[in-house]
């Protein structure tokens, strides 16, 4: 899904970049741009890990290509105490929203 939406931006920016490799394995494509080899997308969300980690310079940033994360569960109200701590973490981390009350029902959809 990123990959179209980014194709589709750089398209609206005039920028036509020569794709040198796509990688389904996240891992792998930073690999191959930490020795040089070309630019990479990673979300905003782990930019300061991505380059503790890897050792490469954040050149450019864009709130067009958003990306969304679905956490689906079976039980209308979220218990299991590890998947409230995700929840809670996700919204608080990723979308600056406030974790639910425990116990309360919880849509963890969300986009960007």
């Amino acid at each position: 899904m990123v990959r179209s939406r980014l194709l589709r931006w750089f398209d609206e920016q005039d920028l036509q970049p020569r794709i040198v490799g796509e990688f389904d394995d996240g891992a792998l494509m930073k690999a191959f741009g930490q020795v040089g080899i070309g630019i990479f997308s990673a979300p905003s969300a782990i930019t300061e890990e991505v380059i503790a980690q890897y050792g490469v310079v954040a050149i450019g940033r864009t709130e067009a290509v958003t990306e969304r994360f679905y956490a689906i569960s079976a039980q209308r109200r979220l218990t299991h105490p590890a998947v409230v701590a995700i929840s809670s973490s996700a919204r608080k981390e990723l979308f600056g929203q406030p974790a639910p009350t425990p116990g309360r029902r919880s849509n963890a959809a969300s986009s960007s």
